[in-house]
């Protein structure tokens, strides 16, 4: 939903007409000094209205002809970069527009719409972390630049930061002639935040502004699914297949709406005017509960990681609200992309907010992100409803180490060993811990352990360290240093 609501904003950026508004209290003043300086030679600002005559009327060709003759004649004409730079997106030749968008930034360093064209281009290009600087500089040179901020709106929220997300999305629905789309974007920021209420209030505005908006319909509907507010969802549903003609897409995710809405007649009987396969159970294998084509539901369970990915986020596309998809991606991004990662978990886990291996994924991608306060927390809760959860006790370990709480620490690993005694890198972990708080026999017996059982290939950095770390130690226990506290850094 929000990459596509980045497409939007990337196409709907019309610098035109506001340049031609920008440029307006001026143009009188320009041409008289350009008519006095370059006598005969042709009139950058003719050239420039040529070019911009052109570029209304679709002839991108002509009007960058003509902004390129306008610039030739005056190097420094900062706006006829910037439209050159607009009609190079718009003929696709992106290299080009970059270095044109650079290229008047480097002119007038505080204006804002170059900034923003830039970001726009770079969102368009999947370059999040390149645009959101120049969307914050953007914003920073014109505080009421709406679509700088819409922009930086969506990116932190695909970035997981719901946070920013809704505080930059409620200021650009203050402008009264925000979009629609604002009032969509706010509303998924607030329902990413866990705010329900607001995200509920928004699209209720959004809907009275547009009765008719798709987007705003499945939205609610499925905001009231999630709350089990079924009954309310349905009359959303109904208007929002009205609406839709023809795309799969979005008879896919009408379908999985029905569904989780326990309509599942309505489910089958919009599943097969979409052509598509409603496979309703999981296999014995695992394969996903979703609405998709066989070929997709096939390569999503692929072995290959990256075909899986990919036909995860198409079927994700489809079922928008599906857990198990959620999950099936954080757990495929966590070593890759940790932020993405802890924002599909995060997803998966308030819409099952009840199932433990959801959270414990969320507290690895935390983990991985390097969290580790807030990982510790959520783990903590797991396991108080599900002791045995072995990954839960992994990464609390790991999590609880991190932020020295090495008591604690040793308890969970040495949980781990009893559970699986083939985790022989745990007694290192453990032995570390001990050494830390200078409990030094105890370090020693589980270095030693460690040294006995590990293998040479697998833990061998572990290993040289221990042997560098063991003299100096067993020195300290034979000077009875055991209580003594060490705040170095570690062996």
């Amino acid at each position: 939903m929000s990459q596509q609501f980045s497409k939007m904003l990337s196409s709907h950026f019309a610098a035109l007409p506001i340049v031609l508004v920008l440029l307006s209290g001026c143009m009188s003043v320009t041409r008289a000094q350009t008519d006095d300086a370059f006598g005969d030679s042709p009139d950058p600002v003719k050239l420039f209205e040529r070019g911009q005559s052109a570029h209304a009327r679709g002839d991108l060709v002509r009007a960058l002809e003509f902004y390129e003759e306008a610039i030739k004649v005056r190097p420094e004409f900062a706006e006829a970069e910037f439209q050159r730079g607009n009609a190079l997106v718009g003929l696709a030749r992106y290299p080009e527009a970059e270095s044109a968008f650079r290229h008047t930034i480097e002119l007038k360093k505080d204006w804002s719409l170059p900034y923003s064209a830039y970001g726009a281009l770079l969102v368009r290009l999947n370059r999040d972390a390149d645009a959101t600087p120049l969307l914050r500089d953007a914003i920073r040179l014109d505080p009421q630049n709406n679509l700088a901020i819409r922009m930086l709106a969506d990116i932190r929220l695909r970035a997981g930061d719901a946070k920013e997300a809704v505080e930059l999305a409620r200021r650009a629905t203050a402008d009264k002639d925000a979009p629609t789309s604002t009032w969509l974007l706010r509303a998924i920021a607030e329902r990413a935040a866990g705010d329900k209420l607001a995200a509920l209030a928004s699209l209720n505005h959004l809907l009275e502004l547009d009765a008719n908006n798709l987007s705003g319909l499945m939205e609610r509907a499925e905001l009231r699914i999630a709350g089990g507010d079924n009954d309310e969802a349905i009359p959303d549903l109904k208007a929002a297949e009205l609406l839709i003609a023809g795309d799969t897409a979005k008879l896919s995710r009408l379908a999985a709406d029905y569904d989780l809405a326990g309509k599942h007649d309505d489910a089958d009987r919009i599943a097969k005017a979409a052509g598509l396969t409603r496979q309703s159970e999981p296999s014995a294998g695992g394969a996903l509960k979703v609405i998709g084509s066989t070929e997709e539901i096939e390569a999503a369970n692929s072995d290959d990681p990256e075909a899986s990915r990919k036909a995860l986020e198409v079927l994700l596309v489809k079922n928008p609200n599906n857990a198990q998809l959620l999950a099936r991606l954080g757990a495929s991004y966590r070593t890759i992309d940790p932020n993405r990662s802890l924002d599909y978990y995060k997803r998966a886990a308030t819409i099952e907010p009840a199932n433990a291996d959801y959270a414990t994924g969320y507290s690895s991608a935390l983990v991985q992100a390097r969290r580790f306060a807030e990982a510790a927390a959520i783990l903590q809760r797991v396991l108080a409803k599900a002791p045995g959860n072995y990954s839960a006790h992994a990464n609390l370990a790991t999590a609880l180490y991190e932020l020295k709480q090495y008591a604690a620490a040793i308890a969970e690993y040495d949980w781990l060993i009893k559970a699986r005694p083939d985790v022989v890198v745990a007694y290192y972990f453990i032995a570390t811990a001990h050494d830390y708080l200078g409990e030094y026999p105890e370090a020693l017996s589980a270095y030693e352990t460690f040294v006995g059982r590990a293998d040479l290939k697998t833990n061998q950095l572990e290993i040289e360290k221990v042997k560098l770390r063991l003299p100096s130690l067993r020195r300290q226990i034979q000077l009875g240093q055991r209580s003594k506290r060490k705040t170095a850094n570690k062996p």
